[in-house]
């Protein structure tokens, strides 16, 4: 990687990128002479995940809550069961690039050597790098079915988002998730130009919030695919909800897991995939 570019006293590059999570570009119209104006673009780095000194995964991501990120990824990774066994986590700036070392404890980095030496690395999308069934088809945890959320609290998803999303006013190219606690109050928001790493900030602050995500239903603007299932899963939550239809594979997984699957279409009431008894 290459080494961190230099900056003048006083400057801190690290809080440099994570303020600037929407940097405008200069454009020209193409056909049109002399028209152009400045635009502001959704970030892009590449973030670099190590655990106590050992390379885990480089991930493309938005520069904003990257501890949040980081936290969600971990817990949802399947590589911590309780994000208290995060001690530390460190984050360092290069030029296109966030380096992030994370310190587990003692027992959480012996369990994270143990399933690294039994597994293959994966990707944002879930499955990149993955070269056996089981490892793609893990198997989850079966939790107590949630409460379903009140239909009243459905009502204006679309509305909530465009309420929340504070990136997207300005870039577009993001999705969100954000967390609608029990009394219907949208508590969370979080952005990133994955759909994978909204979702994983998302829970991370949830849970470095005290927040619980079994008490209310966690809500995604991109499509319901198998690895979003995964996380909402082994972060405890019970109800996910999405902007987008689920795949099949989405449907018959949650409804293994007992979790609350419900599509909220552009128009129509909200449909229930699961449960579906």
């Amino acid at each position: 990687m290459t080494s961190p570019p230099r900056h003048d006293a006083g400057h801190d590059p690290i809080q440099e990128t994570l303020n600037d999570p929407s940097p405008r570009f200069a454009y020209r119209e193409y056909g049109a002479d002399g028209v152009g104006g400045e635009q502001a673009l959704a970030a892009e780095v590449a973030v670099a995940i190590s655990y106590n000194g050992i390379n885990h995964a480089v991930m493309m991501a938005t520069p904003e809550h990257l501890e949040d990120f980081v936290a969600g990824f971990t817990l949802t990774a399947g590589l911590v069961d309780d994000v208290r066994a995060l001690y530390d986590i460190e984050l360092t700036a290069h030029d296109d690039a966030m380096e992030v070392a994370v310190t587990l404890s003692s027992r959480a980095f012996a369990g994270f050597k143990q399933q690294r030496r039994g597994q293959a690395g994966t990707g944002g999308c879930g499955l990149c790098g993955v070269e056996a069934l089981d490892q793609a088809l893990p198997p989850l945890p079966v939790r107590e079915r949630a409460t379903l959320p009140p239909r009243a609290h459905l009502d204006g998803l679309r509305e909530r988002f465009d309420a929340t999303q504070r990136l997207a006013r300005h870039s577009g190219a993001m999705h969100a998730a954000i967390y609608v606690d029990g009394s219907g109050e949208t508590r969370l928001c979080r952005e990133d130009i994955g759909r994978h790493n909204a979702l994983d900030k998302l829970i991370g602050a949830c849970v470095r919030q005290g927040l619980n995500p079994a008490d209310g239903f966690l809500a995604i603007t991109s499509r319901c695919g198998l690895e979003l299932i995964h996380k909402a899963v082994r972060a405890g939550a019970g109800t996910l909800v999405s902007l987008s239809a689920p795949s099949s594979l989405s449907v018959r997984q949650a409804r293994r897991s007992e979790l609350n699957l419900i599509h909220q279409p552009r128009h129509g009431a909200p449909r229930l995939y699961s449960p579906i008894r």
